[in-house]
């Protein structure tokens, strides 16, 4: 069964009263430990797949299922428990919170959802991204790279089944890119979660296993890659 299932969804906005198609008849699924690469130029419906694929928007028609669940049979606080336990997000601009070190920026899922010894918890995820020498550090005394590293780690501390990512990249010089590449692979190939990635990157959609190319709200390429790219050490 695939993590997420997107079956012939569609996706109107309303713009000075007249309706404006983002998605039209997309489907799409995204098996555990598949890294799925988004490509295409801006606004051909990228953002508004990965906030569907995540609960955070719903489709005016179509559906979209997460690990077995129909977003659209589930009420808001059901939507809120989904996203808290099976969905991790990773963003541009990181979004972590500048009072908080990296390793509270890590621990805030955890808090929130009600959980205990979650130090432990944010250091072996910090570990895992190869930050937990930074885990007392305060996000302005790390770097755009490191900041994402952090920010994976804490998409991922409570174990998601899916992991969107938003030009995760999008922010950062090449070097830095390309560790943060190579962190998302090893959380689809160590840690067996979904990764759908919207990019502007064909170099970066290079180490995915499926680039699934978008023009005009709908998909105009779906290809298998494989393991395309090498693995390089972490830096």
């Amino acid at each position: 069964m695939a993590v997420v299932s997107i079956r012939e969804v569609v996706k109107e906005y309303r713009a000075q009263d007249a309706p404006v198609r983002a998605l039209d008849g997309v489907s799409l699924e995204v098996e555990a430990g598949e890294f799925v690469s988004l490509v295409g130029r801006s606004g051909c419906g990228k953002t508004t797949l990965l906030n569907l694929a995540g609960a955070m928007d719903f489709p005016t028609a179509g559906r979209v299922v997460i690990d077995g669940e129909d977003t659209a049979r589930l009420d808001d606080a059901a939507l809120t428990a989904l996203r808290r336990r099976k969905v991790g997000f990773v963003f541009q601009f990181f979004q972590l919170l500048p009072t908080l070190t990296a390793a509270e920026n890590v621990e805030l899922p955890l808090q929130l959802a009600g959980e205990s010894d979650v130090r432990a918890r944010a250091l072996e995820r910090l570990r895992l991204v190869e930050m937990e020498s930074y885990a007392d550090r305060f996000p302005h005394q790390l770097s755009g790279g490191q900041m994402q590293r952090v920010a994976i780690a804490r998409s991922i501390v409570h174990g998601p089944k899916l992991l969107l990512a938003d030009e995760p990249i999008g922010n950062l010089d090449s070097t830095s890119a390309e560790v943060v590449m190579q962190l998302l692979r090893r959380v689809a190939d160590e840690l067996g979660a979904a990764i759908l990635m919207a990019t502007h990157s064909l170099e970066a959609a290079k180490i995915t296993d499926t680039l699934v190319r978008l023009r005009d709200g709908r998909i105009e390429e779906r290809r298998r890659l494989g393991a395309a790219a090498e693995r390089v050490p972490l830096g």
